[in-house]
């Protein structure tokens, strides 16, 4: 089984791999890290030669508490480090939720809007994405960053994130989007709680998504609710560049069981993961084939085994 075709896109049979490059002082993980245009661009083809698929450009934090940068300013900081990668040909997303910036980001070659507030921020997004025809990532979202966490309420999280992805997705719809090119993206880290493990149950139910028929983008690198699963013994969070292995961790999961896409900081042993994970589902025998059917033959034949 190959995972799903986004049409315009890298389609090599397996989960792509999308690395991150922040334009920002302020991200959770790496900010400032790659503020220079120079050295975003550099980082976005580094990220490339390691195996990136697509890369994913943003100028605006999304980390719990940030507060939102002007439009100009996001503009600044994105579209002259898009411009540059898409002419080395790479192909590039663009990290915003607003429908302006992500008109210029495809006005100078950008492939992908990948939109964490999935149009509810600013509701001309859809119409941008309808008229320039290319793939969407719709992401669950409750609200922007600054207040985003005291909206992490749910009975059964698995359900609501569901269906409040595909309420977006009927809204965007009727956009004009086409929805072949509609990406879903359950929001890790965003209105969910880690202590509730709200992460984790979606993550461990991902054919709730994946079963919607639209691919699925997975976004855990370098998350809170890695940090606090990695705490030390006295419980402070492990730092989040020091949650990489278990990024990887993640990624072979979930590209097992059917993500179009993950979202990682540091490309080359997700990119390893991928394949590792394409090479198990490749050999996977189909249901009641061979080995299970045998299996199942011989527990009816001789009686389960004595433990």
């Amino acid at each position: 089984m190959t995972s799903a075709v986004v049409p315009g896109l890298p389609a090599p049979g397996r989960c792509l791999v999308m690395g991150v490059v922040n334009v920002t002082p302020d991200s959770f993980s790496d900010g400032g890290a790659w503020f220079d245009p120079d050295k975003a661009v550099r980082h976005g083809l580094d990220l490339v030669a390691e195996g990136a698929d697509i890369v994913d450009v943003g100028g605006e934090s999304t980390r719990p508490g940030a507060q939102r940068v002007s439009q100009d300013e996001e503009l600044r900081r994105v579209v002259p480090v898009i411009e540059a990668l898409v002419a080395e040909d790479v192909p590039v997303s663009i990290d915003t939720m607003r429908a302006e910036v992500a008109e210029a980001a495809l006005g100078v070659g950008a492939r992908l809007v990948n939109d964490v507030s999935g149009g509810l921020a600013d509701p001309a997004m859809p119409r941008v994405v309808a008229a320039t025809g290319v793939p969407y990532v719709v992401m669950h979202w409750r609200g922007h960053s600054h207040d985003m966490q005291t909206r992490a309420v749910y009975d059964d999280v698995v359900r609501e994130v569901r269906d409040e992805l595909l309420r977006r997705v009927d809204a965007v719809l009727r956009e004009g989007v086409d929805p072949s090119m509609i990406v879903l993206d359950p929001g890790l880290g965003f209105a969910k709680n880690p202590e509730a493990g709200h992460n984790w149950s979606l993550l461990a139910h991902l054919d709730a998504f994946t079963g919607t028929g639209h691919p699925v983008l997975v976004g855990a690198s370098r998350k809170g609710f890695l940090t606090r699963l990695l705490a030390d013994s006295d419980g402070a969070a492990r730092p989040f560049g020091e949650c990489d292995d278990a990024t990887v961790a993640v990624t072979s999961l979930v590209a097992a069981a059917g993500a179009w896409c993950v979202r990682v900081h540091r490309v080359r042993p997700n990119a390893d993961a991928v394949r590792v994970a394409a090479a198990m589902r490749a050999a996977r025998p189909a249901p009641e084939e061979t080995y299970g059917k045998a299996a199942a033959d011989g527990r009816a034949e001789h009686g389960s085994p004595r433990l």
